[in-house]
């Protein structure tokens, strides 16, 4: 016995979708009619099983698609694979045995189907208590009780039709639940009965229907390629093989095709979709953007299918302590209130890098501070379920902590010019909410190279603010300005706004912000979305939080010119210079002093190497300044701890020679024959 399995291509499939009968189809029935055992598999395959000559066969296939389209070259466009007896018994064994898996499942669902009671399955006021309870998803809960209205209109009337052919298009940020709030609508479609149509049983005992007929939950992403119908075979699958009549849930990410939703490859993805939503409830998912955006694409969709709008905004601070508090008693244990100063200063170094996951990321830091109280019970030989402000301390880096803002500005080196202005700034300020005048706009511009102590003096600006009485909160929320920028058209204003109401009350300082302009002729670059928000909001509330934009002078010089206002909203400008050569040497060995021994040679060393440096490498734009200190000083303790532990010495002392090892690795050396490099 022989097999051939027929294989079109996608393209060319859908080439010919308006036909009566698609091509793997006809094929079908033509090899049927032949006295051919033939079927086909899916629109773009099928197969034919006989006993005879496998060429005679091929040959007979082609000369069935060239009298039915005899203007396309059939060879690109159809692969035949010719199965021997042994491949085809493989191929049954296999169908065989996952034929039997599905009726050993059957029989384990039928068992335990049998066992579950009313009482012990949950029901409708269950389900529901438990959606209410859900942080944040408000439009998710006034959809969840419109289902509880109208689902026993649908079951009386048997118009089950009317339930599946609503699509939904979820707008949803990257770690913020989806995967919760899909099941939390897949248990309660289940506990309403409308897993299946009346006529086929969904009027029985809800509970029982529950457990029976919950629906399973698909999660699919449509990947980024526009050319071919590739991107889509996945979820096409799951609708093939989804159950008449019975129905799941299938949640598609579409972010990709956002802007292309008009594709003529999605366009028959969505007539696919269309036809199989008897059997699954459809929900298309984008990240958060501006509502013009989702009503776009709602539109799009609407040509074929009906779709509702559930929109999830990003968490406020208010709603992640919720879930955080929520989190923690689970585990039996309770937060006092001047702990959560720290957890949310721990949340704001999360975001400050531009990649916080949402929910993921609140529950990394919940479950590391868990972790840190239970291992300081245990050193304790027990403790308490209390998390304090000790203990949530420790999530956070607390270095000068037990000083004041304005010590810590005393104690920078080389910045008396820096310290003088910011005393001048503050001073203003002060006077003006003396007077009860309106308080001045006090963002503020940071100009100067790398590693010249911008964000250090930012972040202490901060401390000042809040100990002065002018900021409420003293956070300090560090982000690059292309952070700024969504990935899709709309995500951008949403983003930005996110992002700076989460530093009301604080520090948002923002590095390398000149990015975010690149001139006028580049009218499809999101930075002029942000840069527009962020003016928005600097004026809004401008006396509830401060943005510190950082940057080359000449860099940060042309975004102010290009964009008047904001120039008049950051009146003050500070100049950060070039560290001198005695100063990074200082810079060095304050490091080095707060966190090691050392040998006394060690100081002449440092000086030596720092006034040795060429003055046009000191002075030059790209140099790293204090920068390229913190970098030679974590080279040498990587150094002397690797010394240390070859000779098994417990305490890590540096040594001039652990500095020198350092410096002559290519990123530090110097010389007069290689004056041009720059240290980095």
């Amino acid at each position: 016995m022989t097999r051939i399995v027929i294989e079109f291509d996608c393209d060319w499939i859908l080439s010919h979708k308006d036909d009566a009968v698609l091509p793997a189809d006809f094929l079908a029935a033509t090899l049927k009619a032949e006295g051919l055992d033939a079927a086909s598999d899916s629109f773009t395959a099928c197969n034919v099983t006989f006993d005879g000559d496998a060429e005679k066969v091929q040959k007979r296939i082609y000369e069935i698609l060239a009298n039915r389209y005899p203007n396309e070259d059939l060879r690109k466009v159809v692969l035949l694979t010719v199965m021997t007896c042994e491949e085809i018994a493989s191929d049954e064994e296999l169908a065989a045995a996952a034929a039997e898996a599905q009726e050993e499942d059957d029989e384990e669902g039928d068992a335990l189907f049998s066992e579950f009671s009313e009482k012990e399955l949950p029901d409708k006021e269950t389900v529901m208590r438990q959606i209410d309870a859900l942080i944040g998803a408000d439009e998710l809960k006034l959809l969840a009780r419109e289902l509880c209205e109208i689902a026993p209109e649908i079951i009386k009337n048997g118009c089950f039709d009317l339930f599946t052919y609503q699509s939904y298009l979820f707008a949803i940020n990257d770690g913020f639940g989806l995967s919760t709030y899909l099941n939390a609508l897949s248990d309660l479609i289940a506990a309403l009965g409308l897993t299946r149509p009346a006529s086929q049983g969904a009027e029985r005992n809800v509970s029982a229907a529950f457990s029976r007929l919950r629906p399973k939950v698909y999660e699919e992403t449509l990947p980024a390629v526009k050319d071919s119908f590739e991107p889509f075979e996945d979820v096409m699958r799951i609708l093939r093989n989804g159950v008449k009549n019975c129905v799941n849930v299938l949640c598609i990410d579409i972010s990709e095709w956002m802007n292309d939703t008009e594709n003529r490859y999605f366009k028959e993805f969505l007539r696919a979709v269309e036809n199989a939503m008897d059997k699954f409830v459809i929900i298309f998912r984008i990240p958060f953007v501006e509502k013009d955006v989702i009503e776009s694409i709602r539109f799009s969709l609407f040509d074929l299918i009906n779709v509702r709008i559930v929109t999830f905004p990003p968490m406020t601070k208010e709603e992640i302590r919720r879930y955080a508090q929520d989190r923690i008693a689970t585990y039996g244990f309770s937060v006092k209130e001047g702990a959560w100063e720290y957890f949310h200063r721990r949340i704001s170094e999360e975001k400050s890098d531009g990649k916080f996951y949402g929910l993921n990321t609140v529950q990394k830091v919940v479950r590391e501070l868990l972790y840190r109280k239970h291992l300081d019970n245990a050193r304790r030989n027990g403790g308490d379920k209390i998390i304090g402000k000790k203990d949530a301390k420790t999530l956070v880096a607390c270095g000068g902590e037990e000083l004041s803002g304005t010590q810590m500005l005393d104690q920078l080196i080389g910045s008396e010019s820096i310290k003088e202005r910011i005393e001048e700034i503050i001073a203003q300020i002060e006077l003006a909410l003396k007077s009860k005048e309106d308080r001045p706009c006090i963002h503020m511009r940071f100009l100067g190279n790398p590693g010249t102590g911008k964000t250090t003096v930012a972040r202490i600006i901060g401390k000042i603010l809040k100990e002065r009485g002018v900021l409420r909160v003293g956070n300090f929320y560090e982000y690059a300005g292309r952070d700024f920028c969504g990935r899709y058209i709309g995500e951008t204003a949403p983003k930005t706004a996110s992002i700076c109401r989460d530093a009301y009350g604080s520090v948002l300082f923002i590095d390398e912000a000149y990015s975010l302009f690149r001139g006028d002729h580049d009218s499809r670059d999101y930075g002029r979305e942000a840069l527009d928000t962020l003016i928005a909001e600097m004026e809004n509330h401008r006396s509830d939080f401060v943005v510190i934009m950082a940057g080359y002078s000449d860099d940060m010089e042309t975004l102010m010119e290009g964009n008047l206002g904001l120039k008049s909203r950051m009146p003050y400008a500070i100049e950060f210079p070039n560290f001198t050569h005695a100063q990074l040497g200082d810079i060095y060995l304050s490091m080095l002093k707060k966190k090691f021994k050392y040998d006394k040679s060690v100081e002449n060393a440092v000086r030596n190497y720092f006034n040795g440096i060429p003055e046009e490498v000191v002075s030059s734009k790209e140099f790293a300044n204090a920068r390229f200190v913190r970098n030679l000083f974590e080279r040498t303790w990587a150094k002397a701890a690797m010394r240390c532990q070859l000779a098994k010495v417990k305490e890590v002392r540096i040594t001039k020679d652990d500095f020198e090892r350092s410096t002559v690795d290519k990123e530090f050396a110097f010389s007069e024959k290689k004056k041009s490099r720059l240290g980095f």
